[in-house]
């Protein structure tokens, strides 16, 4: 077979229009060799740039002889190379999707190409087949290049240009300028004849066969809205566009063949295009996304798309789809400045057709700048042209033509228009996403009898938000689009709506912390719930943004307007009237950003205290309640901390803390992750702010230890935590020797002791210290401005006792005025209405008037007081001393009179020998009793005692010596006849009358007893169950016990527990953990006062918290409110009456001793002497007429409640 070389016209046999013909060239012809592609060599493989060359190649001759086109024209054949991929003739050598290009970075190969030479390959049994149309000679035999056929066509009539319709004699008298001009409107005039025929074909194949299509590809309803969002004002676009090519056509006829003048005719269409292109243009990203959307979900719309398009090649030589035809509009309306630059470039000088080109040009470029802004304002935030800044929509001339500060007040604009934009399509997403999915979801995720409440709690009056900012965007995107891109004020809207917006604002943001209260108390009850809000922030328009960022959006709001229009202002020329207006605005919007303010930092802070409260993890019975949910609480400081390692090994290196710094407490926690939340895990017992003291902020930094073993490190001190690093974490290993900085502070409470903190620089320290001062400094002050109690002096120089320095005195005598520590107190007052008060110290009783130390008199010269009481209505004065329990007329101690008919009556003591250890006064059952112990043996044995009126009112029938005036008398009392007498086999400690009972406090704990039948049972119950509590009971020893409504608080010295009428404890919080080590324990109601040496703690005797700290050196309490004739404050009822009269009495030692006579006499300490005053009613939480009961009971309704809810219970009778 003769080789193709050998034949003097090798393409005489080829139809280089049939597809088959070309690919066996191509496989002939193009050149093969090794290519790399991700470093791997290809042996005989060639690029897309050698495809197309060779195709080229192929067809350059006949483009030319046949088609007058040029051979530097490579889109035929690049044409023909993909439709050649397309029938898989080759393949990309990683079988890549990409569509062909003419370049070099593909590497493709033949499907049957064979190791060897180029000829070494097998026939392909099938090959390629298609028609290259633009390839195609006219079949008509009379047809040829001088004179072609009467079909339109024809390709050789296809390939008319202007030229070939002008007589040449013509042409030769006009400039080769003018003729360019000339083929260019021409070319212009064919295009737009294209294009009005493209908008023709997308009514008649794709508009009416959708609204006709049966059956139909989607619902009636449905349908007309998918027409309208998808193809918009297309079919008003063709419109504008048919006038155009008729006023073309008008201007052919007048003027041909040369036209002089086309400007005029497009700058009337620019008019005419000014309404409708950029609505159309603003809205094809939305018509595509919607197109996309659904052509992803119907599958009847692809089926029927498909048809469609192949319609549309049977018709024409080109098949184009539907997304082409959208995008059509968008793209001939860039073309037309290149078209009429063109023009005007070959239009001469003086021809009056420039200026209007010029001013054509001008007025379709700001047409796609007003489209470009239409795109901008519609995508409302979404996608690409969304994210779009000032300087991406405004033309580089112009913003080079501004001056820096007008450029920079512009772009202020535009970003707050922008945000403005992003701003009401969140409150529309809230609807869209939240609201009507919640409304329309089935099943309910929310059931449907709870639905509109959560709905109105959570989402509140958000519609009424959206409504005022739609109405603000739309007037603020009237001037973008009248005034851009340079505008000249936004002040006149956001005047409207700032005095508009202002109610609408006022009722959503205090409602903030009960939607974000409502939303996590659903999460964590309602896993339907929760599933729901996981899959809304997976939503689009979500922005990974969970349900509470969605309503929390209009609070930062009103601040950010603020903020750019002070940035617009300072941009703003003197001259302007901005420069008056804006503060105007501003005004209005402070005012309503510090009417608002508040209610957004109570919410930031409830919504911060509130995770906190729920996430901070207590060990076992170790919790304490730190009043999280008070309205009141705030977060002064959150940080991360470092504490050394606990052990002398470190094979964990520090230990990573989180330290919470509340405006009570500090709260030491390890973090962990659990289910996406973090659980505060804490690591030491809180810390109250009142308490806590800074030791040492200024050691020197040490460096970590390098070794597995620490040996002497630290001193020994166990309690060593870190301090809060800006953005640092904690180190993983023990080989980190970065210097850590020592803070060193104190916890004055049981439990505490030094704690050393370290930081991990010094600045870090020095933000702690500041934090820390300004907690403790802000804890003063709001103590001091809410304080419960105050101390109010009843002497402060009368009872001095020796310093520690001194060496021992003799007893009190006038030469050293030396008293002996102060035991006892009791208030009185006399028949003749004198308030006096007694006070019983080591040396005796003093008496005298209240709050004036001066008056203070020794009245009784006992040695050893301990205890004293006033029997009011029988005027008579009870004392212990020495063990030994006397009784006294008050008017033989403090008469009223010389001539008072007991001044000179003796006293009588009670008990026959020296063994009383405590005696206690109360009322029951209508009688007044005073019941004594003593001991016998391990037993206590209990005196019930009650006075005689009769004979405490007798005259004394003998005159009373000095020594019987003091205490030595019979035996027996006359003044007193013995009520009841009983034991009990244990220790005693104290007897408290409760309201038909009396309790008495040993070390079994609380034995409640009745005495009319001596029966009696013991609380807390030590059965199975409780054996914890029966512990713990054993080791520390009861102080008191006091009723709160339904249940008993019972108080020990470490301790105290509510339990109920059965004496099992009714709480599930476990016990209350006191602060300090309670020597004595009072109550005032709603209050109990637990008193240390150190200090006085005050907490809620209903809930157990903390309310008060009253330090001091060396407190005691001496008066705890009984023995007087007032009833005991023993919260026997459910609210009693609220008494603002002082039921409590302590003394404590002054700061510094004082030095009493003449130099060289003892160094001594006073003692003063205080009574606890209220400082305001005293309502218990929430209580029927408190103050502030309104306040009370709405905080219940939106958090959660501050203690557990009690069942009601019946008391002991």
């Amino acid at each position: 077979m003769a080789s193709m070389s050998d034949d003097p016209d090798p393409d005489r046999f080829v139809n280089f229009s049939l597809l088959s013909h070309l690919a066996v060239r191509l496989r002939d012809k193009v050149p093969r060799g090794t290519h790399v592609k991700s470093s791997i060599p290809y042996p005989r493989a060639f690029t897309g740039k050698d495809i197309v060359s060779t195709i080229q190649n192929q067809i350059q001759r006949e483009l030319l002889i046949n088609h007058g086109v040029s051979t530097t024209d490579r889109r035929a054949a690049l044409q023909v190379a993909r439709s050649l991929q397309q029938q898989l003739f080759f393949y990309e050598v990683e079988w890549g999707q990409k569509l062909l290009q003419d370049g070099v970075e593909d590497v493709y190969m033949f499907l049957d190409d064979l190791e060897g030479n180029s000829e070494a390959h097998r026939e392909r049994e099938e090959l390629p087949t298609a028609v290259i149309t633009s390839l195609t000679r006219c079949y008509a035999s009379s047809c040829s290049e001088d004179d072609p056929c009467y079909s339109f066509a024809c390709p050789r009539r296809q390939t008319e240009d202007w030229l070939s319709t002008v007589d040449p004699g013509i042409l030769h008298t006009l400039p080769e300028s003018e003729v360019h001009r000339q083929t260019i409107i021409y070319k212009t005039i064919t295009q737009e004849e294209q294009y009005v025929q493209d908008l023709d074909t997308v009514e008649a194949l794709f508009i009416r066969p959708l609204l006709k299509a049966s059956p139909p590809v989607m619902p009636a309803n449905k349908l007309d809205e998918f027409v309208e969002e998808v193809f918009g004002n297309i079919l008003d676009l063709r419109e504008c566009n048919r006038r155009l090519v008729e006023a073309m056509y008008v201007r052919q006829r007048e003027q041909a063949p040369i036209i002089q003048r086309i400007g005029d005719v497009f700058l009337e269409a620019a008019r005419e295009f000014r309404f409708a292109y950029p609505t159309y243009v603003g809205h094809l990203p939305l018509a595509e996304k919607r197109f996309k959307d659904e052509i992803e979900s119907n599958a009847d719309l692809r089926l029927f798309l498909e048809e469609c398009s192949r319609q549309s090649k049977q018709q024409e030589a080109r098949r184009l789809d539907l997304k082409h035809f959208l995008s059509r509009p968008s793209e001939h309306l860039q073309k037309y400045p290149i078209a009429l630059e063109a023009i005007m470039k070959e239009t001469t000088e003086g021809n009056p057709d420039a200026y209007y080109l010029a001013e054509a040009i001008e007025a379709i470029r700001n047409l796609q700048n007003v489209a470009q802004l239409r795109t901008f304002q519609t995508a409302m935030g979404k996608g690409p042209t969304g994210k779009w800044e000032w300087h991406d929509i405004v033309a580089k001339d112009v913003r080079e033509s501004l001056s820096k500060a007008e450029a920079k007040r512009q772009s202020i604009i535009f970003e707050l228009i922008k945000g403005e934009m992003a701003y009401v399509r969140d409150l529309e997403n809230i609807n869209l996403i939240y609201v009507q999915a919640l409304r329309e979801s089935d099943p309910p995720v929310i059931g449907r009898e709870r639905l509109n409440s959560f709905i109105t709690d959570v989402f509140h009056n958000f519609t009424e938000l959206h409504s005022h900012h739609r109405k603000l965007l739309d007037q603020l995107h009237d001037i973008q689009r009248d005034e851009h891109p340079v505008i000249r004020s936004i002040t006149a809207p956001m005047f409207d709506a700032a005095l508009n917006f202002r109610d609408a604002y006022m009722e959503y943001i205090p409602n903030y912390p009960i939607a974000a209260y409502r939303i996590d108390d659903e999460m964590a009850n309602n896993i339907d719930f929760k599933t729901f809000v996981d899959q809304c922030v997976r939503h689009p328009d979500a922005h990974r943004l969970d349900m509470k960022s969605f309503i929390n959006r209009p609070i930062p709001r009103l601040l950010r307007y603020e903020l750019l229009l002070k940035g617009i202002m300072d941009e703003t020329p003197a001259t302007h009237e901005d420069r008056e207006a804006i503060p105007q605005v501003l005004e209005i919007i402070k005012a309503l950003g510090k009417e608002t303010e508040p209610g957004v930092q109570s919410a930031k802070q409830k919504v911060q205290l509130w995770c906190y409260n729920s996430n901070l993890q207590f060990k076992p019975n170790e919790s304490v309640d730190m009043d999280l949910l008070n309205e009141n609480r705030s977060l002064i400081h959150a940080g991360k901390l470092l504490r050394q390692p606990d052990t002398g090994f470190e094979w964990n290196g520090w230990t990573e803390l989180f330290v919470l710094l509340f405006d009570n407490y500090l709260v030491m926690t390890k973090t962990k992750e659990k289910d996406g939340l973090t659980k505060y895990n804490v690591n030491r017992r809180p810390i109250p702010l009142d308490l806590l003291t800074l030791a040492s902020f200024t050691d020197p930094p040490t460096q970590r230890s390098t070794s597995i073993l620490r040996l002497g490190l630290g001193g020994g001190n166990r309690h060593v935590e870190g301090g809060p690093t800006p953005g640092g974490g904690a180190p993983d290993t023990a080989n980190d020797s970065r210097l850590v900085y020592p803070c060193t502070i104190h916890y004055n409470g049981r439990l505490g002791g030094l704690h050393t903190l370290f930081t991990e620089s010094q600045q870090a320290r020095a933000e702690l210290k500041q934090k820390l001062d300004e907690a403790i400094g802000l804890r003063k002050v709001v103590q001091e401005s809410n304080k419960v109690f105050e101390l109010e002096p009843l002497s402060t120089d009368t009872f001095l006792v020796p310093s520690i320095s001194s060496a021992a005195v003799p007893s009190w005598n006038h030469e050293n005025s030396l008293t002996g520590k102060v035991t006892c107190s009791v208030p009185f007052t006399t028949a003749d209405g004198r308030a006096l008060v007694a006070i019983g110290c080591a040396e005796g009783v003093w008496i005298g008037f209240r709050h004036d130390s001066r008056s203070m008199r020794r009245v009784l010269h006992l040695k050893m007081v301990t205890q004293c009481a006033m029997l009011e209505d029988f005027g008579m004065f009870l004392v212990l001393a020495d063990k030994a329990l006397f009784a006294y007329h008050i008017e033989a101690l403090v008469p009223s009179s010389p001539q008072s008919a007991h001044t000179s009556q003796t006293p009588q003591r009670v008990n026959g020998t020296r063994d009383v250890h405590f005696f206690s006064v109360g009322n029951q059952c209508g009688r007044t009793l005073v019941i004594y112990m003593k001991k016998k043996g391990l037993d206590s044995v209990f005196r019930v005692l009650e006075p005689v009126v009769e004979k405490i009112n007798e005259r004394s029938k003998a005159p009373a010596s000095f020594t019987s005036r003091f205490g030595i008398r019979p035996a027996r009392s006359e003044w007193f006849r013995l009520y009841r007498e009983f034991f009990l086999p244990s220790e005693s400690f104290n007897l408290v009358f409760l309201k038909a009972k009396i309790a008495i406090l040993c070390t079994k704990g609380f034995e409640i007893m009745d005495l009319t039948d001596f029966k009696s049972v013991t609380i807390p119950l030590r059965d199975d169950g409780y054996e914890r509590l029966a512990k713990r009971g054993e080791s520390c020893r009861p102080m008191g016990m006091f009723r709160v409504e339904n249940e008993f608080l019972l108080c020990y010295d470490e301790f105290g527990i509510y339990v109920n009428k059965h004496g099992a404890p009714s709480r599930n919080t476990g016990t209350i953990e006191w602060e300090g080590t309670a020597e004595r324990v009072a109550i005032h109601w709603p209050y109990i006062l637990l008193f240390d040496s150190r200090f006085i703690e005050v907490r809620h005797v209903s809930t157990g918290l903390l309310a008060q700290i009253i330090p001091g050196n060396e407190i005691r309490c001496i008066w705890d409110g009984r023995g007087t004739c007032i009833p005991p404050s023993t919260g026997s009822e459910s609210f009693q009456q609220m008494s603002l009269d002082p039921r409590i009495h302590c003394v404590m030692a002054a700061p510094e001793p004082v030095q009493h006579g003449a130099v060289g006499r003892p160094r001594s300490v006073a003692q003063h002497v205080f009574e606890l005053t209220p400082t305001m009613p005293l309502y218990p939480p929430g209580a029927p007429g408190s103050p502030n009961n309104s306040t009370y009971l709405q905080q219940q309704t939106v958090s959660p409640p501050q203690s557990p809810n009690l069942l009601p219970m019946t008391s002991w009778r």
